[in-house]
């Protein structure tokens, strides 16, 4: 700020903005990312712009605010690719495919996602990479395509693993055991649900670990292991 470098200024508020959006500090995250577009277009730097934009676009997403996500996504994507932005067209195409898949759109979901892959692996971006598969399987999970949802969320673990994201690699791995149970493949299910509660433990996420505890209960309750499943 005090060397009026709107570009960098730009670049370290977006910063702020994801890490308010991670905790969930939506407004905060807002007001950050708000600040961030406004100097980027100050210094007409369209990367920064696209990242303010997804950001901005994420957190009305996570609010539930999916017709404003939708539009702004779209303004993040001219932006990136009038940059020649790979991360920020691959952030633009994943986010409409997670709006889609929230809101039930599945092949519209499977067209966005097809879409962001190849070019967040062209720019070797592991953390986008791995979102962009998780989605996936989570869209072939509710189309009833088991054995396609497993191949993307296998593809998902080792780089979440990788890259140090122990939040999402529980949330992987419940999703593994998911579709395990769904499958009738009960012993196996239980296999992720406990390989995912200590780590959901150790990163405080409640609502997730109570989720997979009420899975591991009506497991052990198919199994006949009723106090077991009352424990749970």
């Amino acid at each position: 700020q005090v060397a009026g470098d709107a570009g960098d200024e730009s670049k370290a508020l977006n910063g702020v903005g994801a890490i308010y959006s991670r905790i969930s500090e939506y407004q905060k995250a807002l007001d950050s990312y708000n600040q961030a577009l406004t100097r980027a277009r100050s210094a007409k730097d369209e990367q920064q712009e696209a990242a303010a934009l997804n950001g901005i676009a994420g957190c009305h997403r996570d609010k539930g605010e999916n017709d404003k996500a939708s539009g702004l996504f779209q303004q993040a994507l001219d932006s990136a690719i009038a940059s020649g932005d790979l991360v920020g067209q691959a952030t633009a195409l994943n986010g409409p495919g997670w709006v889609d898949y929230n809101t039930g759109q599945n092949q519209k979901a499977l067209d966005y996602q097809y879409r962001a892959l190849p070019l967040a692996q062209q720019a070797e971006d592991q953390d986008l990479v791995a979102a962009i598969l998780r989605c996936t399987g989570n869209v072939y999970s509710n189309l009833g395509e088991k054995q396609k949802a497993l191949d993307y969320y296998n593809q998902a673990l080792p780089i979440l693993r990788t890259v140090g994201d122990r939040s999402v690699e529980a949330r992987t791995l419940m999703n593994i055991g998911l579709v395990y149970s769904d499958l009738g493949e009960k012993q196996k299910a239980l296999v992720y649900y406990n390989q995912a509660l200590p780590i959901l433990r150790t990163v405080g996420d409640s609502s997730v670990e109570a989720y997979t505890l009420n899975n591991i209960g009506n497991i052990c309750a198919d199994l006949g292991e009723q106090q077991n499943a009352l424990d749970s």
